[in-house]
């Protein structure tokens, strides 16, 4: 058994009598002095074990081989209609998608890019297969009674209020679908005026409009006519134009042949009712699949994501159909991109988190967004070479969303090129083989407590040393002074 005196023998804090001690004034400074530099640094101390230790390095894509990548993408195109308009994909790997819609939205907006309705019909147009008669009529015939009536600005508003149904061709005489199309839809006009004459019944008109002519400029551009040819059809009662000068109307996209065009204009005839009027609603149930409503405006905003393969590839916006012609000269390719992003979007509180381990990306600034592209005139094509870095960010927060966080920066070069084909918005991209890896370090407690008792230890002692040099000094003045020299 050990007693208390031998355990007292191995004490390292021996104390002194209370009355062998003297208080000093300059001990009393030094050691409010010292508690200050405690607290000092231990606050610094303490603020820097809080703090957020990064280690980044740069490494190899660590990419799975087959892996996608998600591009988000928000743009308006003020002059080009949706009717048309298709979001391709094209990769080195020679993957080539057209015409994307399970991701896509389209809403029609006006010149200012302000939406002006729902969004539009995404699905694939029908496919035609007959874009006229295997053997063309030949024999056309000109005015009413004869064939299809020219429309023009003249007297374009004087049909559409005298027939209950007008259906109308706008075509361009330089387009091969609508030469392939003149003879069926002249055959087809004469068909409809035997049988419903407009003196004997006057329910149906069939007529066109020549597009490429100059006088018919504004009234194509009017009912925003941008694929050669286009069918629409107009109803009596629905001829009130809005402040473009538009009518509300339908647009027809099924087959071209004289049967086809001749059984859709008889679905179309108003039925007379009981009380001297006329209904005007479609006979057939099948004419959702080859008549949708037409543009709404002349232009267009494409909205939604693609999943890529991760090799060079580019995102292509065009207007694009494969009945259909368009004038290069015409169509102008001006675009405002709202947003353009790659990868997995990221919640606030993702982001919040990202930020705070790698604030470099704090307030970085997409190369694109918020930019608008001004085609000087028509038939320019806009190429956008994108180049992209992917940062991965480990966290060391035990929730699972917060364990690997992706985030992709960019850098976009811009072009404008004539050409003689139709213009398109080219978004070509590149992602860098290199990777950014931003790993969250994590700080020993034990070397936190180590440092804090270093800090009152160093402290303390170097004030000790201090006041007893300056206890020293103090008494070699006052033995001088008192004439006392040893």
């Amino acid at each position: 058994m050990f007693s208390s005196s031998k355990l007292k023998a191995i004490d390292f804090y021996r104390k002194i009598p209370r009355d062998l001690t003297e208080a000093s004034l300059s001990g009393a400074g030094l050691s409010i002095i010292a508690a200050f530099a405690m607290v000092f640094l231990f606050g610094m101390e303490l603020n820097n074990y809080l703090s957020v230790a990064t280690s980044t390095t740069v490494v190899v894509d660590r990419s799975k081989n087959g892996e996608h990548l998600r591009i988000d993408f928000n743009v308006s195109f003020p002059k080009l209609s949706c009717e048309f308009l298709s979001v391709d994909v094209h990769d080195v790997l020679g993957t080539v998608r057209q015409n994307l819609t399970r991701t896509v939205r389209k809403y029609p907006v006006d010149s200012n890019m302000n939406r002006v309705g729902q969004d539009v019909h995404v699905g694939h147009l029908p496919t035609i297969r007959n874009h006229g008669d295997h053997h063309g009529d030949e024999e056309l015939a000109e005015g009413v009674g004869e064939g299809a009536v020219e429309l023009g600005v003249d007297n374009f508003e004087t049909y559409a209020h005298e027939f209950p149904i007008l259906l109308v061709n706008f075509y361009a005489g330089w387009c091969s679908w609508s030469q392939r199309l003149k003879p069926s839809w002249e055959k087809a006009a004469q068909i409809i005026h035997e049988r419903y004459h407009p003196d004997d019944d006057g329910r149906i008109m069939l007529g066109k409009v020549d597009c490429a002519e100059a006088k018919n400029l504004m009234l194509c551009r009017s009912h925003h006519i941008q694929g050669y040819p286009s069918i629409r059809v107009f109803r009596k009662g629905q001829d009130v134009r809005d402040a473009q000068g538009r009518h509300e109307h339908d647009s027809y996209y099924g087959e071209r042949d004289t049967d086809s065009l001749v059984a859709f204009a008889e679905t179309l005839v108003p039925v007379p009712t009981g009380a001297g009027t006329l209904a005007l609603e479609d006979k057939s149930e099948n004419n959702s699949t080859v008549k949708r409503s037409a543009p709404k405006s002349g232009g267009c905003r494409v909205e939604g994501f693609a999943m890529v393969k991760k090799v060079p590839g580019s995102i292509i916006i065009a207007a694009r159909s494969t009945s259909h012609s368009f004038d290069a000269a015409k169509t102008n390719m001006s675009h405002y991109v709202q947003s353009f992003s790659f990868g997995r979007k990221l919640s606030y509180r993702l982001a919040k988190e990202v930020y705070r381990l790698y604030p470099l990306l704090d307030g970085v600034e997409e190369s694109l967004t918020g930019h608008m592209y001004t085609s000087p005139h028509e038939n320019i094509t806009f190429d956008h070479y994108l180049q992209a870095v992917k940062t991965e960010v480990i966290s060391l927060k035990s929730s699972k969303d917060f364990k690997l966080l992706e985030e992709y920066n960019f850098v976009a070069h811009s072009a404008e090129l004539q050409t003689a084909d139709v213009p398109v918005a080219k978004f070509q991209y590149e992602l860098s083989p290199m990777q950014v890896l931003v790993s969250e370090t994590p700080k020993s407690f034990s070397h936190f407590i180590t440092n804090v008792c270093a800090i009152i230890g160093g402290v303390f002692t170097v004030a000790g040393i201090i006041d007893s040099m300056l206890h020293s000094a103090i008494r070699m003045v006052k033995k001088v002074e008192l004439g006392k020299q040893y």
